[in-house]
């Protein structure tokens, strides 16, 4: 199914856009976590509603102009009040009023959180046989007599009301924090996450309902100037995540929302289009994500509406930090201790414990302020990688798991892995035993989610040391998930603090060429290189292009590293006794080619990979940073020493030696400003 506006394909989170300042930003947030007749209650849309709101706040919208629909005991910004519950009814009749009310030059911002579906065809619009819908709180069942999910919201019903917004001369900005696609989907066991989405057939839908019409009339898209944000592809699953403790129902917060709510409340001047790569970037930095965002419309390039100041001084009030995880902030922060939120003094420095998603203690052997202001001086260090139990996913498939499952309980018994912490209860990673192989899955328990074999797998069968192999596979997966989340750190810890995709430093570009397979090797290309899309999905023999280009009057250090679909991180650039310094106006291009041939059995084999483009100001009279060593194998490759606090930072960052925790960079300057950029490269398979 194609976007545009009729279809709510994916997940829309919105807001308003440019607008001349005597017009008005109108805003309908709407939160569904308690649903009345469905067991499908959701945690995240609770609390992505203060999110939404706080940033519409402070982005300059009064807070009389923003109408939220929500369960009780949402959140919500100050000054904002829940006027109902979000039922169908109440839905519809906020949107007849801002038709009613909006004027030529306003905006007109939607936002919805809460879970989406499909239901059959009603006017032989959709290629699939399926309309998709909302289900607000008073959603039930299929109802036959009425040939529909009872009070849902389908997908035209929305853009007729739309329409009706966009006729009066408003622009429009929806936002969707909801999924109506199965696609893909395959999670097992007990996940910390949760979709979006509820199946059709527990809404009681009968199959033999699904319409298939010869002539598919497909709805001509909306007039007017608007943009959409989706939350993911239209073949993908939303997801909400916890931000600290899982059984916390506060700490539950959709992926999407989370992400670009920081970057609109953070940023004075982006249009829509910046807004959605940042959330992206921010989204994958837990590794490639489940889901991918996407947008359209005629304001994609247009500016965000209002502006937004970015905050670097959270509030403290003796030990207490009135800011957690959802700021960026994580376990073992340094920060230092002002008097006044301008104040060049430091009173005090403290270490940030006991992080929650919206505040944390300090801990420091100087005496803390009644009331101060902390700012980080530099970033925690990632926490062991937690792997869940392993599910097994076919109990008659024929395979004997007990000698991988022996090795796996022993490991976890001698605590032999550093860094690592298996069958942990709240996961970063899911181990599956499949097809007599052990498959990881990321946070969200989505197994093979670009197709059959696409998760990373581990094969013992025929192996001389199973479990030698078995250990180097989960180190590497943990390294490979440190990296993340050290570069993470280092990104939100720099003094340069975030930027935008091409407002400055190095702009990059990714094309490929379509690749020649002659016999056992790869022959010349013949054809010419195209602009890549995103995500990249190649094939073996292809041959993938980088360019960089320095468009800052600073130089930048850039490092290019390859994480493949085994966890093998590869530092594709600079070669070694090459410069990674690119001038201002010079440019870079930097070619990968593709192996992925057939196995054995002759096919070739899925998998997700990622390009990871890491870029520095260079500093006057400082020796280059250079990340190369970031790559495997790390015990032959040392940072180079005196290399400034980014290196001694990483350094201690990917070390698996959990007696590296206590880091102090003292002497080595404040951290640069980070740019990290990650692309990822989908290998089709055969399997």
């Amino acid at each position: 199914m194609k976007h545009r506006i009729v279809s709510l394909s994916a997940l829309i989170i919105g807001m308003s856009l440019a607008a001349p300042a005597v017009a008005r930003t109108h805003a309908l947030v709407i939160g569904v976590s308690d649903y009345q007749y469905l067991d499908a209650d959701l945690r995240g849309p609770a609390n992505d509603t203060g999110l939404v709101t706080q940033m519409l706040v402070d982005r300059g919208v009064e807070a009389g102009d923003i109408r939220l629909l929500a369960s009780d005991g949402s959140r919500h910004a100050e000054g904002v009040a829940i006027l109902s519950a979000p039922t169908r009814a109440a839905i519809m009749d906020e949107l007849a009023r801002l038709a009613a009310t909006a004027q030529a030059g306003d905006t007109v911002f939607f936002y919805f959180s809460g879970h989406g579906s499909q239901a059959p065809d009603q006017n032989g619009d959709e290629a699939g046989g399926y309309d998709e819908i909302l289900l607000p709180a008073d959603a039930t069942n299929w109802k036959g007599a009425i040939g529909a999910v009872e009070n849902a919201i389908v997908d035209d019903e929305l853009a007729i009301s739309f329409q009706a917004i966009l006729d009066t001369g408003a622009q429009m900005v929806a936002v969707l924090d909801a999924c109506h696609s199965a696609t893909g989907f395959r999670a097992l066991g007990a996940q910390v996450a949760a979709a979006r989405y509820v199946d059709p057939v527990a809404l009681g839908i009968p199959k033999d309902q699904v319409n298939e019409p010869a002539d598919v009339r497909a709805q001509a898209p909306l007039r007017g100037d608007y943009a959409f944000l989706y939350s993911s592809q239209s073949n993908q699953r939303s997801f909400e995540y916890p931000l600290g403790d899982a059984a916390n129902a506060g700490n539950w917060y959709g992926d999407f929302t989370q992400a670009l709510m920081g970057v609109l409340s953070s940023e004075a001047s982006l249009s829509w289009s910046q807004a959605l790569q940042a959330a992206t970037d921010g989204m994958s930095r837990n590794g490639p994500a489940a889901q991918s965002p996407d947008g359209e419309g005629t304001l994609m390039s247009s500016g965000v509406f209002g502006t937004a100041s970015p905050v670097t001084r959270y509030a403290t009030a003796g030990d207490m930090l009135n800011a957690g995880l959802l700021a960026g902030l994580t376990e073992g922060a340094q920060v230092q201790i002002y008097d006044a939120l301008t104040s060049d003094t430091v009173v005090a420095t403290a270490t940030v414990t006991d992080v929650n998603a919206g505040s944390a203690r300090l801990r420091s052997d100087q005496p803390l302020p009644d009331a101060g202001y902390a700012a980080v001086s530099q970033p925690g260090l990632p926490q062991p990688v937690r792997l869940a139990a392993p599910v097994r996913t076919d109990a008659m498939d024929g395979q004997d798991y007990a000698p991988l499952m022996a090795m796996l309980t022993g490991l976890a018994q001698a605590d032999a892995l550093e860094g690592v912490r298996l069958n942990a209860p709240d996961f970063d990673m899911q181990p599956y035993l499949v097809d007599g192989t052990l498959a990881l899955a990321g946070r969200d328990g989505v197994l093979d989610p670009q197709g059959p074999g696409s998760s990373p797998r581990l094969d013992l069968r025929g192996a001389e040391y199973p479990q030698l192999a078995l250990s180097d596979f989960l180190e590497r997966a943990a390294r490979a998930q440190r990296l993340n989340a050290a570069l993470a750190m280092a990104e939100g810890g720099s003094t340069g603090g975030f930027s935008l995709f091409g407002s400055s430093g190095v702009g990059q570009s990714l094309s490929y060429v379509p690749g020649v397979v002659d016999g056992d090797t790869c022959g010349e290309p013949v054809a010419d290189a195209q602009d890549a899309a995103n995500p990249l999905s190649v094939a073996h023999c292809d041959q993938v292009w980088l360019t960089l280009r320095n468009a800052d009057l600073t130089a930048q250090d850039v490092t290019v590293l390859y994480v493949d679909r085994d966890y093998r991180i590869t530092a594709i650039w600079p070669e070694p006794g090459i410069s990674n310094r690119v001038a201002f106006g010079e440019e870079q291009e930097i070619g990968l080619l593709i192996q992925n041939p057939p196995g054995p059995d002759g096919r070739t084999r899925a998998g997700v990979e990622e390009i990871v483009v890491i870029s520095t100001p260079a500093r006057d009279g400082a020796p280059r940073t250079e990340l190369t060593a970031l790559a495997d194998p790390m015990q032959t490759r040392d940072l180079p020493s005196g290399g400034g606090a980014l290196q001694a930072y990483l350094g201690a960052a990917m070390s698996a030696e959990e007696s590296t925790r206590d880091l102090s960079l003292s002497g080595g300057g404040d951290m640069p400003k980070l740019d990290v950029k990650r692309y990822p490269v989908i290998l089709r398979g055969d399997r």
